[in-house]
Formats: C-alpha cells, structure tokens, sequence
C-alpha cells in the first residue's frame, strides 16, 4: 500500500542563487515526487506498462526519461537489490504510487512518498567531476562513472544520491533536507577552490 501526501512544501534552499561560472553551473532544483519502492528482485512484465520505467536494470543504474531540471519524465534509481527511488515531476506521488501498485499487484511490495525527506541540486560543467570528488570518496571519471550511473554515497558528512545524468559532465544530488545547507556550503567552497585554482 502506497503512502502519498500531497501537502506543499518549501525547498530548504529557497532564495539560493545559482553558482555560474564557465566551467560550472551549480543550482538548487526544484521541488519532485521521489517514491521510495521495495519490492523483491525479478521485475514482473507488466512493468512495461510504466511508460518507459525499467525497474529490472543493474544495481547502482537509473532508467527513464532524459534529464532535465523539472523532471519532465520518470526515473528509476536502483540502489540495491530490492530497492528504487524512484522521481518524478512534483505533484506526481498519487498516481505514479498506484500505477506502481498495479504493476506490482499480487507481489510483496513497499511504496512510500519520500518526496519531503530530500532536497535536489544540479552539478554541472567542466568543473562538476572535480568539485563533487572534494568530498566524495567515489571515481566520478566518466569512464568509472558512466552517464545511466546512480548510488548512494557519502559528501563530507552526508549520505547522499549520486546520478550522473547525461554526457557532459554532470549530476544530480539527493539530499537529506536537513543536510541541504551543508551539501551546499560544501559544494560552494569547494567551487570556490577548483575554479580559482
């Protein structure tokens, strides 16, 4: 059974301005549906029915739509074995939570709208790869950390979800609400650092 609210919420990083510079565009994103989905491995068929959600790809992968700022299509990002977080454009919990349900009738499953719990920022730019790995332990070479990849992570002191979103250098961060001044203080500093540098 799904667990949706639809009660309005403010970002937490309201009136922040974007950071531009030529080899970066850092920016706070706007507010989404994020359904946190459990469900045990082996995608039934009628997952097809989602209209373009793959549900079945690797672990540490997303599916979907192609990336843009407002979420325009559904993306599904596997972060375990039997576990999806999965976005969509804001508004959107109700519906994607029963479309989930029926594709999933008769099998074990968990949705619950998470969509308040997290805030979303855009990295991007020549700079991207640089400024996130000044505080994430991972690779985020293109080559280690390919566009389609997604997972969780850590940036200073803040679990995270990490995507690479498309071909040119660039990701998409969840955040934990609370954490979101952190993330975005860190991420400036660092900015600050590799582009004066």
């Amino acid at each position: 059974m799904a667990e949706t609210s639809s009660a309005a919420r403010s970002a937490p990083l309201d009136g922040v301005a974007p950071l531009t510079h030529p080899a970066l565009l850092m920016r706070p994103l706007p507010a989404a549906t994020r359904l946190s989905l459990r469900v045990t491995v082996g995608a039934p068929a009628n997952f097809a029915a989602l209209k373009g959600l793959d549900l079945g790809g690797a672990i540490n992968t997303w599916t979907g739509a192609a990336w843009t700022a407002s979420l325009a299509g559904i993306h599904a990002l596997r972060l375990g074995p039997d576990e999806w977080l999965v976005l969509a454009p804001d508004g959107d919990a109700e519906p994607l939570a029963a479309s989930l349900t029926a594709a999933l009738s008769g099998r074990p499953h968990a949705i619950v709208d998470v969509s308040h719990r997290f805030a979303s920022l855009e990295i991007a730019g020549t700079a991207a790869e640089d400024i996130v790995s000044a505080g994430c332990p991972l690779d985020l070479d293109a080559r280690a950390f390919p566009t389609g990849t997604a997972t969780r992570s850590l940036l200073g002191k803040a679990e995270i979800v990490l995507a690479r979103t498309d071909d040119r250098p660039g990701f998409r961060l969840e955040v934990a609400r609370s954490l979101a001044a952190y993330v975005w203080d860190f991420l400036a500093e660092a900015a600050r650092d590799v582009v004066e540098n």
